[in-house]
C-alpha cells in the first residue's frame, strides 16, 4: 500500500519523533511504501529513515522551492511547481492518508485532504496520528462540526485518530481489505 504521510520537517522532541519512528517501522517492515515531502530534514528524515531502514520504499514528492532540502537515493522523487501541485500529486499517489504533527503546512494538507473526501473527490482513509495528544483541539473541533451538523459525512467516515502507529496502520490496512 501507498501511504502518505503529511508532517513536520523540523526538529521534534522525542514525544514526537518516537511515534513517528515506530509507525515508519511498522510502514516499512510490513512492506508498504512511503509517499511523503522527500525532504530530508526533522521529523520527515526520522521517518524515511524508519522506513528504509525496514525495507520500505521512498516516493518524494518536493517541490521546486524546496528541493534544496530532498532526500537523496530515493526510489522514485518528483518536484512539483508548487504547493497546490504538490498536495495534488501526494494524493494521486496515495492509497491512504496518515497526518502527523506539524504546523502550518501540515495543517493546511490534513484540512486540504478532508475538504476534498467530504465532497467525494476521494475515499481514501484519513487517519490523525494524535502523537502526545497534539490533535485534541482539532479532534474536538471535528465533533463539535459533526454534532452540529457541518459535516455531510459521519466524522467516523471522514477521519480516524489514532493514538498510536499500530492502531493506525492497523486501521488503513483493515480498510484497504488487507486484514
Amino acid at each position: 500500500m501507498n501511504i502518505c504521510v503529511f508532517l513536520s520537517a523540523a526538529d521534534l522532541d522525542e514525544r514526537y519523533t518516537r511515534p513517528a519512528r515506530e509507525f515508519a517501522e511498522l510502514l516499512g517492515r510490513g512492506g508498504h511504501t512511503l509517499v511523503w515531502g522527500g525532504s530530508d530534514a526533522g521529523l520527515m528524515k526520522v521517518v524515511a529513515d524508519g522506513v528504509e531502514e525496514a525495507g520500505g520504499q521512498l516516493v518524494g514528492v518536493s517541490v521546486e522551492f524546496l528541493s534544496h532540502k530532498a532526500r537523496p537515493g530515493l526510489d522514485t522523487m518528483v518536484v512539483a511547481r508548487d504547493l497546490s501541485e504538490r498536495k495534488a500529486l501526494l494524493l494521486e499517489k496515495a492509497d491512504a492518508i496518515v497526518v502527523m504533527v506539524g504546523g502550518m503546512g501540515t495543517l493546511d494538507e490534513a484540512t486540504d485532504i478532508l475538504e476534498l473526501k467530504k465532497h467525494g473527490h476521494h475515499t481514501k482513509p484519513v487517519v490523525l496520528l494524535n502523537a502526545a495528544g497534539f490533535y485534541d483541539g482539532l479532534k474536538e473541533q471535528l465533533r463539535r462540526m459533526d454534532e452540529e451538523g457541518f459535516l455531510p459525512l459521519p466524522l467516523t467516515e471522514l477521519v480516524f485518530f489514532a493514538e498510536d502507529g499500530l492502531s493506525a496502520l492497523a486501521y488503513l490496512e483493515e480498510a484497504a481489505g488487507l486484514r
